[in-house]
């Protein structure tokens, strides 16, 4: 299977600006033009990139072979109700997967060191030194969703100290890591985690999944006292009243909010002024168009050439 001087790889993209990814295409000097509008040449398009591509803008195009996301998750893809029957595909960057784990690992130091409190103290002037501040080993972070990020950030925070025990929907082994799968392992995953880092994909079993009845399952002191809840998944995940609701009744403590139901977060949302939420704006691991261009191309040439395609979604789980 070989490529030839005509095909032509689409990008369907909205929200993002497309010349930077006609530059990044230009720079790696592939041979490969890469076209905005489908309507200038169905026949040839055998491959698109994606991200929250407009309903349809991929219909109809009778050689195309593969669609590539880019962005970490895919439901994004699935909002579209005329996917072609082709292999869909996750790009997985070690920049992208280095970002995650970054963010992460800033976010858990942050709730361990009580970042929250000393930014209000800062702002109230109070110099007060908590010494009950617990250490890394004494305190057990959990994360939902043992995918390629999840376990990158598993492992680096292992690293520094951390218990960390992790939840999926199937079976994972990471070495130093407590892992728990299903729906019954979610039960013994929650009841002894300090931090939440949620990393879920979003589909219809996990939409909304960051609720009272979540919340209710948690412990209800440990070393920070009541937990913390990070989420960097997809805003899709969390039931933003849940949240506001579990901090004004002490079932969380403090909370990172990446990602929103929906965004930008508007200005009347009550978690951009609560004094226990932090908000960051869907910035925790943006995709690189200069990271994930050599990728793809990669993945293309490595597919032209037999290979079979790496990080294919399975469609029915929608990740």
């Amino acid at each position: 299977m070989t490529g030839n001087a005509d095909d032509k790889i689409l990008l369907a993209v909205t929200g993002w600006d497309p010349e930077i990814w006609r530059s990044e295409f230009a720079k790696a000097a592939s041979g490969r033009k890469l076209v905005l509008d489908a309507d200038t040449d169905k026949e040839n398009i055998r491959y698109a990139l994606v991200w929250k591509q407009r309903q349809g803008s991929l219909a109809g195009l009778p050689n195309l072979e593969v669609i590539f996301s880019l962005g970490a998750g895919v439901d994004h893809v699935f909002h579209d109700l005329q996917i072609p029957d082709v292999p869909i595909v996750r790009i997985v960057s070690p920049d992208l997967t280095m970002r995650m784990s970054e963010y992460v690992v800033w976010q858990v130091l942050d709730h361990q060191r009580l970042g929250q409190r000393y930014r209000q103290q800062q702002r109230q002037k109070v110099w007060h030194e908590d010494r009950r501040q617990p250490a890394a080993h004494e305190v057990t972070v959990g994360i939902l969703g043992l995918g390629v990020l999840g376990r990158d950030a598993a492992q680096k925070l292992r690293m520094l100290g951390f218990r960390v025990s992790g939840w999926s929907r199937r079976l994972q082994t990471i070495e130093g890591v407590t892992t728990h799968f299903g729906k019954d392992g979610l039960k013994d995953f929650l009841k002894d985690v300090d931090i939440v880092v949620c990393l879920l994909p979003l589909t219809p079993d996990t939409k909304g999944i960051l609720s009272m009845t979540m919340f209710a399952q948690m412990k209800a002191e440990g070393p920070l006292g009541a937990p913390t809840l990070i989420n960097a998944g997809r805003g899709g995940l969390q039931n933003e009243p849940d949240i506001l609701s579990a901090l004004d009744r002490g079932m969380l403590s403090v909370v990172t909010l990446d990602v929103f139901n929906k965004e930008p977060l508007p200005k009347d949302s009550p978690l951009w002024t609560h004094p226990q939420v932090m908000v960051t704006p869907h910035a925790a691991a943006s995709s690189s168009p200069q990271a994930l261009v050599p990728e793809i191309i990669a993945q293309i040439e490595s597919y032209e050439r037999g290979e079979p395609l790496k990080n294919i979604v399975d469609r029915a789980a929608q990740y």
